[in-house]
């Protein structure tokens, strides 16, 4: 996610190159300022679609992520909203910052605490109440939540079986056949039957652990897809009061 996001901050110097040639154009009238977003946004697309498709065949099938067709599909899906999202998101800025410079700045900062209070370094429940609310600013949130559900949302999938739960910890290096009686005195003492083939840890487990619950993945995507186009109508509005000349 984090790859994404900032592979979109090359649409940084766009308009900022085009800016003095955008108020020339506007000041004689040749178009609205809502024409010009709007075709910003239309010429953008074919090429989110193609570097979305080809991040998406490149990672998904060498990773080895789950679901099949259907889940590359959505994969896919989530990957052009993420660069939707944050295409928007970096136009926006190059309407309200003056310099290229002072734009790659802010990006960089901005995206950092995106990827920072997104859930990946420090999940949900941990984030000081303080700062919940930039959790659910973070345009980093919304695509990692939906690829995760993506991947461990198949309850059927198990991750971890029967003494697979003494791995990296202090009882991993025990022999086999040890772990396989402390299993046994596990079901002793809780009174259900563990062996080394019963699941402890399902995909549905994981989302749990991560404190992805709130939100359902298609949710997330229609969300993210939300993001890039509130950043668009802010554009226009930072167009409109930035740039008020008029033919006299």
């Amino acid at each position: 996610m984090s790859t994404t996001y900032y592979t979109c901050a090359d649409a940084l110097p766009v308009f900022l190159q085009e800016r003095y040639i955008f108020m020339r154009e506007t000041a004689y009238n040749a178009y609205r300022r809502l024409s010009y977003v709007i075709s910003n946004a239309l010429v953008t697309l074919p090429g989110l679609i193609l570097l979305s498709f080809a991040f998406s065949m490149t990672t998904f099938w060498a990773v080895g992520l789950d679901g099949g067709l259907s889940g590359f599909l959505f994969y896919f899906l989530i990957m052009f909203a993420s660069f939707w999202s944050g295409s928007s998101f970096v136009t926006f800025l190059s309407g309200v910052v003056p310099h290229v410079m002072l734009g790659y700045t802010i990006v960089v900062a901005v995206l950092a605490y995106f990827l920072l209070f997104s859930g990946f370094f420090i999940n949900r429940d941990r984030i000081p109440g303080y700062w919940i609310w930039f959790h659910y600013l973070s345009l980093v949130k919304y695509p990692y939540e939906a690829v995760l559900q993506n991947e461990f949302e198949n309850p059927a999938k198990c991750f971890v079986r029967g003494i697979q739960i003494f791995d990296n910890s202090p009882l991993g290096a025990v022999p086999p056949a040890m772990k396989v009686r402390l299993l046994q005195s596990l079901s002793n003492t809780l009174g259900m039957r563990i062996t080394s083939s019963t699941c402890m840890t399902t995909g549905l487990d994981i989302l749990k652990q991560e404190g992805i619950t709130d939100l359902s993945k298609w949710n997330c995507l229609l969300i993210t897809v939300a993001w890039g186009f509130m950043f668009r109508i802010l554009f226009y509005f930072s167009l409109l009061l930035g740039s008020k000349n008029k033919r006299s």
